[in-house]
């Protein structure tokens, strides 16, 4: 990339360019599985499905 994203539209011209095959708001989210960090406990998003909605956040907290 050789430039910096500097809004919420230029992040989704990024996306829709880079990306079309990613998920788009309303869809469904794809199943996936996270383990902690000793790679053990897994948790699947399925195992979240029809419970109230939950909020993923990513980052370095460091």
């Amino acid at each position: 990339m050789t430039k910096t994203i500097q809004d919420r539209e230029d992040a989704r011209t990024w996306h829709e360019h880079y990306d079309p095959l990613a998920p788009k708001a309303g869809d469904i989210a794809p199943a996936f599985e996270l383990r902690n960090i000793n790679g053990e406990d897994p948790v699947r998003l399925s195992d979240f499905r029809g419970k109230k909605p939950m909020a993923l956040v990513f980052g370095s907290f460091t």
